[in-house]
């Protein structure tokens, strides 16, 4: 298979059982976003530890560099209010 006919790759995330939020966990090529997904089950959640998946196009992704991350980073330590130390949560929230 040459690089024209080649199939798109794709990044999956999965929500765990215990889980509140989805996590990378790999890539796979597929011809498309139905068939990605069906990949991604018999791949990625062979113990039946998942209860969603996302697939999206790795070309869809942008991403900072590291070589940016002074400057992306940097000038929010000099914003205090933004560090979670400073508010008191009630009790009955849960999972923050």
């Amino acid at each position: 298979m040459n690089a024209s006919n080649a199939w798109p790759l794709w990044e999956v995330f999965v929500r765990s059982r215990q889980g509140l939020s989805h996590r990378h966990v790999g890539s796979l090529h597929a011809p498309d976003a139905e068939m990605a997904i069906q990949n991604a089950r018999d791949v990625y959640t062979r113990r039946q530890e998942g209860v969603s998946i996302w697939v999206l196009p790795a070309s869809a992704i942008t991403a900072s560099s590291p070589a940016d991350k002074d400057c992306l980073f940097e000038p929010a330590n000099d914003k205090i209010y933004r560090h979670p130390t400073f508010y008191d949560l009630p009790d009955e929230v849960k999972n923050m």
